[in-house]
């Protein structure tokens, strides 16, 4: 077939030979915006502990501040940015705010901050070589330094994801490639979104097994066994354990020692979520978190205790090659890109990816590791302090004591319903966030303590303040 004839003098459609300034902004206009949100970035930084840890609107308010018909003509950008900052980004939970001790804090550090504009306004991605050979060399270098501070099997490969759902899922994935299918089996303290993860990859609901803790919260290896046993009687086949470093609601720390000699014994393969409690491993004495050297997987969330902005997660895999061979695709629209280094797009199932690396690049960098260190024994030791705050209540009593980061406490002869309901109030009122849990069946008031802004006061202000709510009741 012989090619179509092109027309030698080609129509120019009006002002198609010039730029086009459709979507610009003048230069000058916009380096005087960019002062504008440093400016308010750093005003919300500093005044954090005179606003409330938490503010919700209600969806009609928010909606007619915000929305409105589709946007037809232009606006003023400096309108927008006030009504995202003021508005918008007002009404959600400050993870960063000293007293927020729900869930996870998320405290963010400056540089962390920093390298996120700068990889944004950039335009930072990280989905190939071709297309990003800065942006991959950080992400193998950061994930490096911390796969090596933690103690990690040195074969480890890594890649950073959104968060510990992803990772956590994108661990199961590989490990499925790698053992097949089979038994995995949790614990009733293991995340949630693990074993929603596992039934949207298709694992079968009757080949999941949640095992009971006990006193202590943490998974069992005696239960395991017995476990594993009962299944291979009647032709099942254990393939995956999944273990945790630091649970959310307590704090605790599976025996990974123990757990991973019965998985090298039966074959299963080892997986770890220290999405929150993994950094605490950084620490000399690895606050109680040993055994990572035996782990086949490991995922941890920097966006909780290395103080990185939402989002980023990190997933190792002591496979060489393993992510590579569950993940890689080499369609014809990508040859040119691919190759000469690391594809991060065929490390999981992201493949257009923004480089999350460039913030928790420039925080190793700028503090070296024992400074983050520091911070993270400070939230350790500010839970402790906070169990001295609840022994020394005569109202309150320690149901878990401080375990890297995290105490639990209730009220005296108070019910279900009051801890809910003195949460709510502390948290209504501004002053701080705080949730509850339930332990076995028993409902608990929990802090989290790993914001390194956080003061003794606000720990002893807070715990009056749920104090004085469950007496109201």
């Amino acid at each position: 077939m012989s090619a179509p004839d092109l027309p030698t003098n080609p129509v120019v459609p009006d002002g198609l030979d010039v730029p086009a300034d459709l979507l610009d902004i003048d230069p000058e206009q916009l380096r005087a915006l960019g002062y504008w949100v440093v400016d308010r970035t750093i005003e919300h930084l500093a005044t954090l502990n005179d606003r409330p840890a938490i503010s919700t609107g209600t969806l009609d308010d928010l909606t007619a501040a915000l929305g409105g018909p589709v946007p037809q003509s232009p606006t003023s950008v400096d309108e927008g940015l006030r009504l995202l900052a003021d508005i918008a980004l007002e009404n959600q939970q400050h993870g960063d705010h000293p007293r927020y001790f729900a869930r996870v804090p998320a405290p963010s550090s400056y540089p962390a901050i920093l390298g996120e504009w700068l990889a944004t306004g950039m335009q930072g991605v990280s989905s190939s070589w071709g297309g990003g050979s800065g942006t991959a060399t950080i992400e193998l270098v950061v994930l490096g330094w911390l796969r090596d501070a933690m103690g990690l099997p040195a074969q480890s490969e890594g890649v950073l994801l959104s968060g510990g759902s992803l990772a956590n899922i994108t661990a199961l994935l590989a490990a499925r490639t790698e053992v097949g299918n089979g038994v995995v089996y949790l614990s009733d303290q293991t995340h949630s979104s693990i074993k929603r993860g596992l039934l949207a990859m298709g694992q079968a609901p009757d080949e999941i097994r949640v095992l009971p803790t006990g006193d202590d919260l943490r998974m069992h290896p005696a239960t395991l066994r017995d476990a594993m046993a009962a299944d291979r009687a009647v032709g099942l086949t254990p393939r995956v354990v999944v273990a945790t470093a630091g649970t959310t609601n307590t704090g605790a720390v599976d025996d990974l020692p123990a757990i991973s000699a019965i998985c090298r014994e039966t074959g299963a393969w080892l997986h770890v979520d220290g999405a929150y409690g993994g950094p605490a491993a950084l620490a000399p004495d690895r606050n109680g978190i040993v055994g990572l050297e035996l782990v086949d997987s490991f995922v941890m969330d920097p966006h909780k205790w290395l103080f990185q902005p939402y989002d980023i997660a990190c997933l190792w895999v002591s496979t060489p090659g393993l992510l590579y061979r569950t993940f890689a695709m080499h369609p014809e629209y990508l040859a040119d890109v691919q190759g000469g280094g690391v594809d991060f797009g065929n490390r999981s199932l992201e493949l257009s990816r923004r480089t999350r690396a460039a913030k928790l690049w420039l925080t190793v960098r700028t503090y070296g590791i024992p400074a983050l260190i520091d911070a993270i024994q400070r939230g350790i030791a500010l839970a402790e302090y906070a169990q001295q705050v609840i022994e020394a209540d005569s109202r309150l009593e320690i149901v878990t004591p401080a375990q890297i980061g995290i105490v639990t406490f209730a009220g005296r002869g108070c019910s279900a319903d009051d801890h809910w309901r003195a949460s709510a109030e502390v948290t209504a009122d501004g002053y701080a966030a705080a949730t509850c849990t339930v332990l076995h069946d028993r409902t608990v008031l929990r802090l989290c303590t790993i914001n390194p802004r956080t003061t003794t006061e606000d720990i002893r202000g807070t715990v009056s303040a749920l104090a004085d709510a469950l007496g109201a009741g």
